[in-house]
Formats: structure tokens, sequence, C-alpha cells
């Protein structure tokens, strides 16, 4: 069993409340400091203080999400966002200044706390008093959207289905079949577009008035600061999903023209795109929950010991909820446990391959935790998405030498295979839609539902539109984009899944071509948490961190000519 790392500083026993953390928010801020090795002690104990919070809300949004219909568990979230962090962020505020106005930060290890600090600098830079409560607010609301999701469900036969469940329909050989199972999904979904527009509107509303408050033109600027994108820029983007565009979309597209002459059908619909376009039967890698956590814990420990390992102790510890049903909130995520040193794997299993990626995408977070588990302080810790989804994106592929676990016979694993790394490219356009849309809507910040669907179909069009036909299917498309939870709960990380995915190809390539050392350099650029730069990290790693036009181009051809190779 997991357990805790013993605090040295608060009490173990600590009730989250704000009347038990205000006491020990003063002590800190009114406790002397007079030397450098006094205030990395200072730096320690706000960082457990930190640790034990972080852990506290975790706990909080985990068993919310795992159960949307329980108005007690809402409640417990809410209170966190609602009398914690608002009385918190002050105090956070006033201890990063003692920290960079102290007379000693001067002597600190440089280069252990460079990154820190310089995270610390851009926080106060951005603090604003007025925005406390609009950040509260926007807490309150983002977790709205899984709660109208998380509802959904259709009736196919005489079951009921989450939609995640209903998805595996898609692939039934019987194109009648596929059809009425994405209508009756699209349907569902488009019952509550106008509720998801409304919620979206006040979001957009709040998130622009933040901006605002803290001296920005447009809330995209704000958030590339307060995201610390130190290493690019929102130029940097566009050029990024250019190159996608040029580079990437030409090669989908020749796979959609393959698989339209395989299907035998005049035009795509989108219910012909997950189907296997030769008529087999979808594939079953495991047939419930249990089975797919065992079979992850052999297919990693097959990889590396190590990594098995810290998936039987997630197993051992319950940090584990991987079913789909009805009440849960959609999606999946790894949720590190600040003070545990583990993380939660939370996702909707259907029984599916595509939860087979989407369990090794989340082991490779989890094992990202476990690395960074011991480093000193809880700051260095908190990596960037762009190293965080390398970690995850990486094991996707580095695991399928050892996806023979999931699978009886060479066919199978082949197509699963051959169905990962058609993934990996078809992932590049819809990264660039959604960042490329959510560029236009915060630089747009009045503009109306009406002109959101038109640019939402101007920027969906030239990445090929998922490669199927529209025709008489407008309004679907034109609500796809309700389906993306980053775009209401945690706006702007998605670019970050581009820029990791050519990451995550390079690890595989180095992988490939010696797994033992190719591994090791992965491993030891996740020990770094964010302790180096990202360009850095992914040094670390053995690859380059670039999203340029040629790098793009390399890489998408190292994956047809890898696929070809199947």
């Amino acid at each position: 069993m997991i357990h805790k790392k013993t605090r040295t500083y608060i009490p173990a026993d600590l009730e989250i409340k704000w009347e038990t953390l205000e006491p020990i928010y003063q002590e800190l801020l009114n406790r002397p400091i007079n030397s450098a090795e006094e205030l990395e002690k200072w730096l320690k104990d706000g960082s457990e203080l930190q640790a034990a919070l972080e852990e506290d809300f975790a706990w909080r949004y985990i068993r919310m999400t795992c159960d949307t219909t329980s108005e007690e568990l809402l409640q417990s979230f809410q209170y966190f966002a609602t009398e914690i962090e608002p009385k918190t962020a002050p105090y956070n505020n006033e201890l990063n200044k003692k920290l960079v106005n102290s007379d000693y930060v001067q002597q600190l290890n440089e280069e252990k706390y460079y990154i820190m600090l310089r995270g610390v600098k851009k926080a106060l830079e951005l603090f604003r008093e007025e925005n406390i409560p609009l950040q509260t607010e926007l807490q309150v609301e983002q977790q709205k959207y899984q709660s109208i999701t998380g509802s959904m469900s259709v009736h196919i036969g005489d079951k009921e289905y989450t939609l995640e469940q209903a998805s595996v329909f898609l692939k039934d050989a019987d194109r009648a079949k596929r059809q009425d199972t994405w209508e009756k999904i699209t349907a569902r979904r488009l019952q509550d577009k106008d509720q998801l527009n409304t919620l979206f509107d006040k979001l957009r509303a709040l998130r622009h008035q933040v901006a605002l408050n803290a001296g920005f033109e447009n809330y995209r600027d704000y958030k590339f600061q307060e995201l610390g994108r130190f290493d690019y820029t929102p130029q940097d983007c566009y050029a990024f999903h250019a190159a996608i565009e040029t580079e990437v979309v030409p090669i989908l597209r020749a796979f959609a023209e393959q698989r339209r002459e395989a299907l035998g059908v005049d035009t795509l619909k989108p219910w012909d795109m997950d189907v296997d376009p030769l008529g087999r039967a979808a594939l079953k890698p495991f047939h419930n929950g249990a089975e797919l956590v065992e079979k992850s814990i052999q297919c990693f420990s097959n990889i590396n010991s190590y990594l098995g390992e810290r998936l039987e102790i997630m197993k051992e510890n319950n940090l584990f909820d991987v079913e789909s049903r009805k009440g849960k909130a959609p999606g999946g995520y790894n949720y590190p446990l600040s003070e545990t040193g583990a993380p939660f794997i939370f996702m909707n299993s259907a029984n599916t391959f595509r939860d087979l990626t989407t369990m090794v995408h989340e082991g490779g977070h989890a094992v990202h935790t476990f690395l960074t588990a011991d480093l000193e302080l809880n700051d260095f810790k908190h990596c960037p998405s762009e190293v965080a989804e390398l970690a995850s994106m990486s094991m996707e592929l580095i695991s399928m030498d050892k996806w023979d676990v999931y699978f009886d016979n060479e066919e199978d694993l082949k197509r699963a295979k051959r169905d990962q790394l058609y993934d990996v490219l078809k992932t590049l356009p819809w990264v660039a839609v959604i960042d490329q849309f959510q560029h236009w809507i915060y630089t747009n910040p009045d503009h109306t539902d009406a002109e959101r669907t038109d640019a939402w179909l101007k920027i969906y069009e030239p990445f090929g539109a998922g490669f199927a036909d529209w025709s008489g299917l407008q309004e679907a498309e034109q609500n796809l984009w309700q389906k993306q939870l980053h775009i209401f709960e945690v706006p702007f990380y998605y670019i970050e899944y581009g820029m990791a995915q050519l990451g995550a190809i390079a690890v595989w390539k180095n992988y490939k071509e010696n797994p033992e050392k190719g591994l090791q350099q992965y491993m030891d650029a996740l020990k770094l948490g964010y302790t180096k730069t990202i360009k850095e990290i992914y040094e670390t790693a053995g690859i380059k961190f670039d999203f340029s036009a040629g790098y793009v181009k390399e890489l998408a051809e190292f994956v047809k000519k890898e696929l070809e190779k199947i």
C-alpha cells in the first residue's frame, strides 16, 4: 500500500477549511528569514502546504467526476472552489512577493530554482485582486459542462448506453446500423447545443474580463502568459497549423480515398470513419475494465519492470475508475496526488481498441507522476503540458511493441498498430483546428453564436473536415466543437498535444533504433519534472522541441513509411 509523505510542517490531521488554513498562511507570511538556508526551509514548508491543498482538491474533483449526479460531491467541490481558493489566492500572491523580495533569493542555486522563480515572477505580473471572484465563478461554471454531457445517453435496440458505449456500434460492418447509431448520438448531443452555447458564452465573457483586468487586449494573449509559454508565440502556432495543413492533411486525404474504395461507397459519411474498411469485426483487446487494468500492467511490465510495478501499485490502492456508466463525466485523465506521489486514472471504457490507447496514454502520465514524486518542491512537479503530453503520447507508441498481451493473433496485432499510427497522424489536424478556433474565439471576444459557427466551419474545412462528406448534416458539423471538453474547461490546453505528438514520434523513432537507450532517455527526461526549460527536457529525451514545417514533414513521412511496413 502507498501512503502520503510524512508531514514535517503542517499538522498530520489538518482539516482543510479556511479556519485551520489561515493561521498557517499567516505564519508563512510573517516568519522572519535571515539566511538562504532559512529561505529554503520556508520554501519547503510552503510546498508541503501546497501539496496538501492540491491533493484535497484532487479528491474532490475525482469524486465529483466519478458521479456527476451527486449533489453532495458537487457541493464538496464547490466549497473548495468558492471558500478555499478565493481566500488562498491573495496570500499566495503575498508569499510570492516575499520570495522575490527576499534579501537571500539571489543566494539560491540559480540552476535549481530558475524555472520556479521565472514562474513566480510571471504570476506576480498577472495577479489582480479583482480577478479572484471571476476565477472562482469560472471554476464553478466550467464544471457544468461535465454535468450536462455526463447525463447524455441513447437507446439502441432495447438498451440504454452512454455515448461512449454507443460509439462501439460505429465500428459495426452494417452501414445502416452505423448510421442509425451516429444519428442517435448526434441527435442527443444537439439536444443540448443551445444550453452548451449559453454556457460557453458565459465562460468566454468571464475569461475576457479576466484578461482586461490584467491589462491585456484579449484572453488569448493573457492565457499565453498564464500558461508560461516562454518558448513560442501565437505566430508560431499559426505556422504549425499551416505546416499540418500542408504536410499531414494530404496524407490523410489519400488514406480516406483508400477507405472509400475499400468500403465501396460513393462518398464517406461521418459514420464510415471508424469501421474497419475490410469489414472485419471491431478489435476486442479486453472484455471489461478489470481485464484492461491487468493486461496494461503486464504490457508495462514487459517494457520495463518499474513501469509495470507503478500500475500494480495503483491497482492495489484503488486508483483506477475505468468503465463508462451513466452519470460519470466524459473523457479520461490522470490526476496526480501531490502528497501521495501516485496518480488516479479516470476513463470511460466501452471495451474498445480506443480504450486501450487511452489507458496506455494515461499510463504514461501516471509513470511521469511517479518519476517526479520525490522532487524537492511541489512546484518542481508542475510540468507544462508540452512535457506532460510528451510522457503520455510517447508511451502510446513505445508500448506498441508489447501489445501482444491484448491480442491473440498476429493479424489483430498488426491492425491495432496500423490504427494507432493512423490516429497519430489524424490527431494533428484536429489539434490544429481546435487551437486555431480558440485563437479566433478569444481575439474576437464580441462575436455572436452565428459568427462562431461560421468561423468554426471556415477553420475545419481546410483541415479535411474529418475527411467525410457532411452534406445534409450541417447542424452536426457546425456543433462538433462542443464535443471538445478542453474548450470549456481548460482553454488553450490543446496545441500541446500536437507539439508532444511530434516529440512522441521522435522518441519512438529513437526507441525503435535502440530500445534500452531510447527508454532510458525518455525516463531521464520525465524525472526532471519542470526544473529545466522545455527545450532542455526534450533534448534530454534525445529529441528536438521543434514544430517547423520541415520537422512536421520529416516525422509524418516516417510514420507513413512505418505504416506501410506493417
